[in-house]
C-alpha cells in the first residue's frame, strides 16, 4: 500500500485537499508524457498491469485515461491500449499540462513557444484594456499589484496575486476571445515564475515592470502600455532563459 499511500499524498500536493486518486495517477502519466519518458506512438501498461504495479484499482486508473484523453494525450482503443498521440494533438494550453509540463525540466522549445504566444497576446490586450478599463479593472489591478509587492513573487500568495494581474488586464480587454485565453496565460505565468526560481532566487525585481504596464493602462495610453507589456514579457524571457543555462 505504500505506493498508493504515495500516489494519495502526490494527489493532495497536485490537486489539493479532498481530490481522489486519479488525479495523481493523471498527474504521474502526465507528467511522463510531456517529461518524454513516453514518446508518441508508445502503449501504456495495461490497466491491470498498472493496477497491479502500483497498488491502485483498475476504476482509478481507468478515470486517470480519461483526463488524458480529454487533454489530447491518449486514445484508447479496445485490444490495440492506451497509445501517445503525436504532439499536435495535446492541449497544451490547459493549465494542468502546463503544470506537467513544468513538474520535471520543461523543454526549450516549449518554454520559448509560451512567450512567444505572451508577446503575441499580452501586448495587443494592454493596448485593448487601456481603451476599455473601468474602474473595477483598475481596482482589481491595482490590489494585485499591491499584493505583488506585499508578499513578493517567491511566494504562492505573491505568484497569485501576479496571475490575478495578467487576468484582469486579459478581462479588461472585453474581447470574449482573449478572455479565454486567462486560464492559460495565467497557468504559464505563474509556471515560468515558479521556474526561474528553481536554482537561484529570481535575478532581478520584476514588480516595477508591472507597475510601468498598470499606469500606461490607468492613463488610458494604449501605445505605452502595450510597449510596457512586450518589454514585460521581453526581460521574463531573459530571466528564464538565464535559469535554463544554469
Amino acid at each position: 500500500m505504500a505506493k498508493e499511500d504515495d500516489l494519495r499524498k502526490s494527489s493532495k500536493d497536485v490537486r489539493g485537499p479532498g481530490r481522489r486518486l486519479h488525479g495523481a495517477i493523471a498527474h504521474k502519466l502526465g507528467t511522463e508524457i510531456l517529461s518524454g519518458k513516453y514518446q508518441p506512438g508508445d502503449i501504456l501498461s495495461g490497466e491491470v498491469a498498472f493496477a497491479e504495479e502500483l497498488k491502485v484499482s483498475r476504476s482509478a486508473y481507468r478515470e486517470a485515461i480519461q483526463v488524458l484523453t480529454a487533454k489530447g494525450l491518449v486514445a484508447s482503443r479496445p485490444k490495440a491500449g492506451t497509445r501517445v498521440l503525436p504532439r499536435d494533438r495535446w492541449n497544451l494550453l490547459d493549465p494542468e499540462v502546463l503544470g506537467w509540463a513544468f513538474a520535471g525540466d520543461p523543454d526549450v522549445d516549449f518554454v520559448r513557444s509560451l512567450f512567444e504566444l505572451r508577446a503575441i497576446v499580452e501586448p495587443a490586450a494592454a493596448r485593448l484594456a487601456a481603451q476599455r478599463r473601468d474602474k473595477d479593472d483598475l481596482k482589481t489591478m491595482k490590489t494585485a499589484l499591491a499584493d505583488m509587492r506585499r508578499h513578493t513573487l517567491t511566494t504562492d500568495a505573491g505568484r497569485a496575486a501576479d496571475r490575478d494581474f495578467h487576468n484582469a488586464i486579459l478581462q479588461a480587454t472585453r474581447n470574449d476571445a482573449l478572455m479565454v485565453l486567462s486560464a492559460s496565460i495565467g497557468a504559464a505565468v505563474n509556471w515560468t515564475t515558479q521556474f526561474k526560481q528553481r536554482a537561484r532566487a529570481l535575478p532581478r525585481n520584476p514588480i516595477p515592470d508591472h507597475a510601468k504596464v498598470y499606469d500606461a493602462i490607468a492613463s488610458g495610453d494604449a501605445d505605452a502600455a502595450a510597449a510596457a507589456m512586450n518589454v514585460l514579457v521581453d526581460l521574463a524571457l531573459d530571466d528564464t532563459r538565464s535559469a535554463m543555462e544554469e
